[in-house]
């Protein structure tokens, strides 16, 4: 990369950080109504914390706690244990993809805020603290690192995103190895019009369920 490449590649990440901030700030305010009532349900409907917060891995190897609705039993790491002890089949499922399509520990309105995406609206809290962006990654845990092996650089060099190609090319439709593929493809590619046009996309994706389970 030459100087005057590398200048306007961080002029582009400084203008992707104003629109990261600025669309975050904008929705947080926009959804406040709405964050309220599905931490009420959360909290109606089965006790205990409506947040949960899960350390994952950011830019440059960082580890960050990354905010979700609870959409989970609160003993859910044990029960994942316990499962994958007794179920090859399970067993198999999480080494493949780390996700599991029928995953007994999901609370009932828990399946709805995953495949409505809505489970992640607190992470636009993460964008304006600087742990995330809109558009990149989705945010991995230690146990996927093996997974990108030599591309976990490329992974690293960027912030995690809420949404991002991965999100819009079929999201758990799509294998790992493909899932990959697309976080350096934009890593390497990332542009602050790039941004836009995902987050355009991300549109129908979530709308239609695009691969969300």
């Amino acid at each position: 990369m030459t100087a005057s490449s590398g200048g306007l590649q961080r002029l582009d990440d400084i203008a992707s950080r104003a629109l990261d901030v600025t669309l975050a700030v904008i929705a947080l305010i926009v959804l406040a109504p709405l964050m309220l009532i599905i931490a009420a349900v959360i909290y109606v409907l089965d006790p205990g914390p409506v947040i949960f917060a899960h350390q994952r891995i950011g830019r440059g190897g960082r580890s960050f706690p990354c905010l979700k609705f609870r959409s989970m039993v609160t003993d859910a790491d044990a029960r994942l244990r316990q499962l994958l002890e007794s179920s090859a089949e399970a067993r198999e499922e999480w080494e493949r993809d780390h996700k599991l399509r029928d995953d007994p520990r999901v609370i009932g309105i828990g399946r709805f805020l995953r495949k409505t995406s809505l489970d992640e609206l607190p992470q636009l809290w993460n964008v304006v603290r600087g742990d995330m962006s809109l558009v990149g990654p989705r945010p991995i845990v230690v146990g996927e690192i093996s997974r990108y092996g030599r591309y976990f650089e490329h992974y690293c060099a960027v912030r995690p995103g809420i949404t991002g190609l991965w999100q819009v090319g079929g999201r758990n439709d799509v294998s790992y190895r493909r899932r990959v593929a697309y976080d350096v493809t934009y890593s390497r590619l990332r542009s602050c019009a790039m941004n836009v046009k995902i987050i355009a996309y991300t549109v129908p994706s979530v709308l239609f369920q695009r691969g969300s389970y």
